[in-house]
């Protein structure tokens, strides 16, 4: 396709947004006006996941796979690297990046918001950014940023002046305005919200009345079960055992993180359209990964529950249908061979990722048979469309969670004790354990015949040994 004729590429990249967590799916409190009106302009998939992490820190290996379009052990450069650092995820330098892909086919790539992984892939893969925060997480009003020259050259951070949406936001409406058009952009918007510090601008920190919100449905007090990861810091952001008001405060301010941020977002589409540059552009809304926050008496990420695992995915723009809402399975990671494949762009070989293209023209009914996440070393997952094991192995002992998707989505009932469901857990067991083998997962020994489920001893280090293995 000629240059002039590519479409340019807006990604934004939210951090612990839930997947459930928007107005148009039927969401009972959110508002979100801006993304309700992508997906009526665009098109959800509503049942995209990530493949986790081996870290409790999920954004950074969470982005490596969306950034690389490869599998979890590929894309965590330091799956077999002792010790490890502490809360980013380096991609290998011969691993190439999507915004450095564009960039190889003459795309202005732009960076703005979060960056999770190394500095030098964030340098090999821009051409320019600024108020990049390159980090974990920080109070939304005091966030430390530079530019890519500063990441590049190791120059100190200064913090922003404003709220990290609002900042981010902002830049990204500057280089909109003054975007040389002879060129297609690719555009890095990464949010820092809703993660927490949970604390909304006003007047977002007033928009929901907490006595009001409903709680989840699946809401517990405690988890039932040792997960092997309830003293994590994510989890310790409010007391056990959980009550329903503490949760409904924890709600109301992650609501309205969201409603501020898509208020925000909201003005960047906006000058898409006054700049001209609407109809041109293919706009990208996703999330890191989702979160508990009080469902199945968990707050964190650091799980693998349909809450923390399913994100939203939304595309609008050219070559995408509008108005469509697809149940097809999909990895977060799919994004990278989808956006080649949209933007005439030759799509990388032996990549995880598949192009979405085929569903978005109604041309394939099935694209994946079975999925599967990761937590640390001792939580994994396998999804086949209707049935989900969950297994777990800590200090020694194990134990397997078997729901039924279709029947049960916010899997309140474990049937791993029904008789008629051992076929089901054996097949998904097998499943696994060839996965896993395929895949080189380090946690599995496979000169000791270890069981599929049967995965490390990491559930007995301590906190910090977790962050560092």
């Amino acid at each position: 396709m000629p240059l002039e004729k590519r479409p340019n590429i807006l990604l934004v990249v939210a951090d612990d947004h839930r997947a459930d967590a928007i107005g148009t799916l039927g969401h009972p409190v959110v508002h979100t006006p801006t993304l309700d009106g992508l997906i009526e302009r665009g098109t959800i998939f509503t049942n995209t996941r990530i493949m986790g992490s081996l870290i409790p820190a999920v954004c950074a290996p969470s982005r490596a796979c969306l950034l690389t379009g490869r599998n979890l052990f590929q894309a965590d450069g330091y799956t077999y690297c002792e010790p490890r650092p502490s809360n980013d995820v380096p991609i290998h330098p011969e691993y190439v990046t999507l915004p450095q892909y564009f960039r190889e086919h003459n795309y202005e790539t732009f960076i703005t918001g979060k960056w999770h992984n190394d500095g030098p892939s964030a340098v090999r893969s821009f051409e320019s950014g600024r108020n990049i925060f390159h980090g974990g997480m920080s109070p939304h009003d005091e966030v430390p940023v530079r530019s890519l020259s500063g990441i590049k050259e190791g120059r100190p951070a200064k913090v922003a002046e404003g709220f990290s949406s609002e900042v981010f936001c902002n830049t990204a409406i500057d280089f909109l305005q003054n975007h040389d058009k002879s060129r297609p952009f690719f555009m890095w918007l990464a949010l820092t919200s809703p993660h927490d510090p949970r604390t909304p601008p006003p007047p977002y920190d007033t928009l929901y009345d907490q006595d009001s919100i409903p709680l989840p449905l699946n809401f517990l007090p405690e988890h039932p079960f040792d997960n092997g990861e309830l003293s994590i810091r994510d989890e310790l952001l409010a007391p056990h055992p959980r009550t329903g008001k503490t949760i409904q405060k924890e709600l109301a301010d992650y609501y309205g993180l969201i409603s501020h941020h898509d208020a925000c977002l909201g003005r960047v589409l906006d000058c898409l359209s006054r700049t001209g540059l609407e109809e041109g552009t293919i706009v990208v809304y996703v999330s890191d990964h989702g979160l508990a926050i009080g469902s199945h008496g968990l707050l964190g990420k650091q799980n693998l529950y349909e809450h923390s695992v399913r994100v939203p995915f939304i595309l609008s723009g050219p070559g995408v249908p509008k108005g469509l809402r697809s149940s097809h399975c999909a990895y977060s990671l799919d994004l990278f061979s989808t956006l080649c494949e949209l933007s005439k762009v030759p799509v990388l070989p032996n990549l995880e990722s598949r192009s979405l293209v085929p569903i978005l023209a109604d041309k394939s009914d099935n694209f994946r048979d079975v999925f599967f996440s990761v937590y640390s070393g001792f939580q994994r997952s396998v999804y086949d469309g209707r049935w989900k094991l969950i297994c777990y192995a800590m200090g020694g002992e194990e134990r397997l969670q078997l729901f039924d998707l279709l029947e049960d989505p916010l899997e309140l009932y474990d049937r791993i004790e029904d008789g008629s469901c051992s076929a089901i857990v054996q097949r998904l067991l097998d499943s696994l354990q060839e996965w896993q083998n395929v895949n080189g997962d380090p946690t599995i020994n496979k000169n000791e015949n270890v069981a599929p489920h049967r995965l490390v001893q990491s559930a007995s280090l301590s906190q910090t040994q977790l962050y560092n293995q």
